[in-house]
């Protein structure tokens, strides 16, 4: 178990693949480029990117987006925001009709990310 992996960006890339892809899908995992100093910008997004083999399809899973939202929140200090968000995110995926067919459900894009949104506390 790793909270934070320090690495060079190619090999940062490949653990953040492998990892989630050991659950049986990359769709929910949210990543983060986090420079400590602040000097720069951090930048939060899913793992799986921009899907591009997938775009326009509707079956992309819309959760590690979401996640990543939530992680720069809490990088943020907006830590009761992220944590809505992620209590969302759980909540919905426990109902296996608002998953995505990665997760073995049969909901589309929207209807997932809609589900979490509808489910924000």
């Amino acid at each position: 178990w790793f909270d934070v992996v320090v690495g060079s960006n190619l090999f940062g890339d490949i653990l953040s693949d492998l990892g989630p892809a050991c659950t049986g899908t990359i769709g929910i995992a949210p990543s983060g480029n986090i420079n400590p100093e602040g000097d720069f910008p951090s930048v939060f997004e899913p793992v799986h990117g921009s899907a591009p083999d997938i775009a326009g399809q509707g079956i992309a899973n819309p959760i590690g987006m979401i996640w990543s939202g939530a992680m720069m929140l809490e990088h943020l200090g907006e830590k009761d925001a992220a944590g809505a968000i992620v209590g969302a995110i759980e909540r919905t995926l426990g109902e296996r009709t608002l998953r995505t067919r990665d997760l073995g459900g049969n909901a589309d894009t929207t209807a997932c990310g809609k589900a979490v949104a509808e489910m924000v506390e």
